[in-house]
């Protein structure tokens, strides 16, 4: 759907801003709000922190605002006391402040939906009569462009304030302000609505992706073939002629992996490591590091077939050798298995993937924080194995449905992208005078 122009226009004489409506206003946005910056009592001081009521925005909070969906904020993570807010720079700000956060994470924001006080990591504006908090709120969602050229530090970026106070927008009176507050909410609404289906979407067709894949690896292909029961409760019945053993009957041998404290080097064969292990048991090389290739390295050596389990830091995270680049070996906190042949790798990465796989094996972490798993709590894991033939049949079939299904995925992926595109262009053409919604909006609400 196209939208109607202004009549006239001139040069903001900004660049974000381009050619504004001939009869806006524009400049910074203190000029129209009171600029505020929030502030952290004293941790010093227990006695600040003691009977605290007073909702206290931090960054602890921003999570609530990084969909860019979020209109209004009551709920806050902390609290701080009235003397606590007494002895600091800190003020209670009041309902219909708008906040934006510009350390760390920046250029979240969102409305007051009540009274509240913020930390030091963001910056407030008290609206005035003349600019409606919505109409901010919607400006500030289309200046990403501007925190990122403002923004400072690298690892720990930051908007210092004397950059912020200079943050300009374009102001039309306050009720063409209300009708493009309208028009956007009503749009991005629709907008939001369309991109809930397709995040629906992805995770119906990721469910039915892993039950086909856990159908397939525990009652095969054949719909009609004698069961018979296992004994495991998570696989239940399985094809008669299918053999029910522990994995460690498939297996030749296994290996913990290379440890070297010598760091990583520019030359040399290449680490595996758990961040390289993909969905499915995919590997992907790309970003390995190198390390020397020292004496009493080769026993590490990859070979195609091998798999890789995490044993610490994500277990139950593996990954099948399929295709080798250059030598590589693998990090420390891996285990290393090598098949015999009675199992077809692939067949064994799709049982490995399964739900009732993995919570089988988590049954099995050791420790608190240093969550770990041992190599015989692998080997120990039931498995249904059917004939070579099978498992290679097995295999071909759920290669080629996964791959429509992650195509449908990538699909509802692009059109959630596409989505955001067109919402983040409609609130930067309406905030910048681009289109005109005034007849728009006034022609809907005589409608209803």
């Amino acid at each position: 759907m196209s939208f109607p122009a202004y009549g006239s226009y001139r040069d903001s004489g900004m660049k974000w801003l381009g050619q504004l409506p001939s009869h806006w206003k524009s400049g910074p946005i203190r000029y129209f709000a009171r600029l505020e910056s929030g502030h952290t009592p004293s941790r010093q001081r227990p006695e600040y922190w003691e009977n605290c009521t007073i909702p206290w925005f931090t960054l602890a909070d921003v999570s609530q605002l990084r969909s860019g969906r979020t209109t209004y904020v009551y709920d806050t993570k902390e609290a701080v006391s009235e003397i606590g807010l007494a002895n600091s720079s800190a003020r209670l700000l009041p309902k219909g402040t708008v906040m934006l956060s510009r350390t760390a994470s920046v250029g979240f924001s969102a409305i007051m939906g009540r009274d509240m006080a913020t930390t030091q990591d963001f910056a407030n504006w008290v609206c005035s009569a003349d600019l409606l908090p919505e109409f901010l709120l919607a400006s500030l969602h289309a200046m990403v462009g501007e925190f990122r050229r403002l923004m400072m530090g690298s690892t720990h970026q930051t908007i210092y304030m004397p950059d912020i106070a200079k943050l300009a927008i374009g102001l039309p009176p306050i009720q063409e302000q209300t009708a493009i507050a309208a028009f956007l909410d009503r749009e991005t609404g629709k907008i939001d609505a369309l991109v809930e289906e397709q995040t629906r979407l992805i995770e119906l067709l990721k469910e039915k992706r892993q039950a086909v894949i856990s159908h397939a690896v525990t009652k095969g292909l054949t719909p009609d073939v004698p069961m018979k029961d296992t004994g495991v409760e998570w696989l239940g019945e399985v094809p008669a002629h299918w053999n029910v053993y522990s994995l460690r009957r498939c297996l030749l041998e296994h290996r913990q992996g290379y440890y070297s404290s010598e760091g990583y080097a520019d030359s040399g064969v290449k680490l595996l490591r758990i961040t390289d292990l993909q969905q499915y048991g995919r590997v992907e090389f790309t970003e390995c590091p190198r390390i020397d290739h020292n004496a009493g390295i080769d026993e590490f050596l990859l070979k195609l077939g091998d798999f890789v389990f995490a044993r610490t830091g994500g277990a139950g995270t593996f990954g099948l050798i399929t295709e080798l680049p250059e030598p590589a070996i693998y990090a420390s906190y891996l285990i290393r298995f090598r098949l015999n042949p009675s199992a077809y790798p692939r067949f064994l990465a799709f049982y490995f993937a399964t739900d009732g796989f993995q919570k089988e094996l988590k049954k099995n972490i050791h420790g608190g924080v240093n969550q770990n798993v041992h190599a015989e709590d692998i080997k120990s894991q039931f498995i249904a194995l059917p004939p070579i033939a099978e498992q290679v049949a097995v295999s071909q079939f759920l290669e080629a449905e996964i791959a429509k299904f992650d195509r449908l995925v990538i699909e509802a992926e692009s059109a959630i992208v596409l989505l955001q595109e067109r919402r983040s262009a409609l609130i930067s053409a309406a905030v910048t005078g681009k289109i005109d919604v005034r007849g728009l909006v006034s022609a809907e609400a005589e409608a209803a």
